[in-house]
C-alpha cells in the first residue's frame, strides 16, 4: 500500500510518500506466505524443540534394530506364506442360478488398474516417501517402523481378503461371460450352472468380494496418509486447513481406484465398499503400533525415538551425576568458591585456633 500525503500551504502543493506501509507489507504479508509454503521445511516438527540424536542411523543401530524386531519379520514371512496357499486355494462353489445370471452379465474387461500396479504405489511408493525422509531427518526408528508397519498392514489385509474372497465365493459382475464364453449357458437339475470357460477364468470370477484393489490400496495408502498427517501435524489446531490436501491425496487415489474396479465389472460397489472399510481399519491399527495418534503433539516421530531420547537423557544425567560425586570426594582444601579458598576442615581449624591461644598467653 502506498500512501500518499498532500500538505497545503498557500498556492504550492507539497507531496510527501511514505513508503513505510508497504514495507510492512511485503514484509509480513509476502514473509509469511513463501514461509508457509517453504517446501523444504515440510517435514520439520512444529511447536516442539526436536532433540537430535544424531547417531540414531542405519550404519550405528540399524542391524540392531532389525535384530530387535526379528520376530516380527519372520511373521510377516508367514503371511506371505500364508497368502500364496490362499491364492492356491479354489474359492468356494457358490451356487449360481439362471434368475442370477440377470445381474452378472456384464462383459469381461481388462483392468484399468493391472495387477502389478498396485505394490507399485501401495508399497514401493510409501517406501520411497519414507527413505526421502529419514535423508531429512537421519532417524532408523522412523524408517524402520514406518516400513515394518506398512508391511504389516498390507499383508494381514491381503491375507484378510483373500481368505474372505475364498470362503465367500461370491460370483463376479461378468461371470456369465467367464463361465459360458460362448453364450451359451446350461445348468443341472437342480438350477446350477454348468460351466465350460477356462478354468482360471471361472476361478478368478468366484473372488468378488471384497475387492482385493481396493484393501490393498487402502491399506497401503491409508498408512502412508496417516504417516503424512504426523509428519506435517495436520491437526496442530493452527487451523491450516491446506495441509489436509496433503492428507487426502493419497487416499483419493485409493478411492478412484475402488471406482475403477466397478467401472472394469470386477466388482459390485458392496465388495469396493467393504474393501475400503478393510484396508483403512488394518492400517490404522498397524500405524498405532509404532506411532502416536497424528492428532497428538508427538505425532511426527515413533514411539521408538521419544525412548531412546529418554534413555539418552538418562544416560546423560547418569554422566553427571557421577562427576558431581567425584568434585565431592575431592581434597576440600583444594576445593575454591569464588576464587577463595573454601572453609578448611575443622580438625584444621581447630588445631590452629589453639596454637593462637597458646602463642597469646605466653606459652610459646
Amino acid at each position: 500500500m502506498l500512501i500518499l500525503i498532500v500538505g497545503v500551504s498557500g498556492t504550492s502543493y507539497q507531496f510527501y510518500f511514505g513508503f513505510s506501509s508497504f514495507m510492512a507489507w511485503r514484509t509480513l504479508g509476502l514473509g509469511s506466505l513463501f514461509s508457509y509454503f517453504n517446501f523444504r521445511n515440510l517435514f520439520q516438527q512444529r511447536g516442539t524443540n526436536e532433540i537430535d540424536l544424531g547417531a540414531h542411523t542405519i550404519r550405528s543401530h540399524g542391524a540392531a534394530l532389525a535384530k530387535n524386531h526379528m520376530h516380527d519379520w519372520l511373521i510377516l514371512l508367514l503371511l506371505v506364506v500364508i497368502e500364496a496357499i490362499l491364492l492356491a486355494i479354489h474359492p468356494f462353489r457358490r451356487f449360481v442360478g439362471k434368475e442370477m445370471m440377470v445381474d452378472l452379465r456384464y462383459p469381461m474387461k481388462d483392468n484399468t488398474v493391472p495387477v502389478w500396479a498396485v505394490p507399485m504405489y501401495a508399497v514401493l511408493l510409501p517406501i520411497f516417501i519414507f527413505i526421502l525422509v529419514y535423508i531429512r531427518k537421519r532417524d532408523v526408528f522412523d524408517l524402520h517402523h514406518s516400513i515394518l508397519g506398512l508391511l504389516f498392514a498390507v499383508l494381514i489385509t491381503a491375507v484378510l481378503t483373500d481368505a474372505i474372497k475364498d470362503a465367500v465365493g461370491r460370483p463376479r459382475p461378468d461371470f456369465f461371460w467367464r463361465c459360458f464364453p460362448d453364450g451359451i449357458d446350461k445348468y443341472d437339475k437342480l438350477g446350477n450352472v454348468i460351466c465350460h470357460g477356462k478354468a482360471s477364468d471361472i476361478k478368478e470370477g468366484h473372488k468378488s468380494f471384497p475387492s482385493g484393489h481396493t484393501s490393498w490400496s487402502f491399506a497401503g495408502l491409508g498408512f502412508l496418509s496417516l504417516y503424512l498427517s504426523g509428519k506435517i501435524q495436520a491437526f496442530d489446531r493452527k487451523g491450516h486447513v491446506a495441509k489436509l490436501c496433503l492428507v487426502f491425496l493419497p487416499l483419493l487415489v485409493a478411492s478412484l481406484v475402488g471406482v475403477s474396479r466397478v467401472d472394469d465389472y470386477w466388482h459390485h460397489w458392496q465388495d469396493v465398499f467393504a474393501g475400503a472399510i478393510l484396508g483403512l481399519v488394518i492400517s490404522s491399527f498397524c500405524y498405532s503400533q509404532f506411532f502416536p495418534p497424528p492428532y497428538s503433539n508427538d505425532g511426527w516421530r515413533p514411539y521408538a525415538y521419544f525412548e531412546a531420547m529418554q534413555e539418552t537423557n538418562s544416560n546423560t544425567n547418569a554422566a553427571g551425576n557421577v562427576q558431581t560425586m567425584r568434585l565431592q570426594s575431592m581434597d576440600p582444601q583444594s576445593r575454591c568458591v569464588n576464587g577463595e579458598v573454601d572453609a578448611l576442615p575443622f580438625s584444621v581449624q581447630q588445631t590452629t585456633g589453639a596454637t593462637l591461644d597458646e602463642m597469646e598467653t605466653g606459652r610459646r
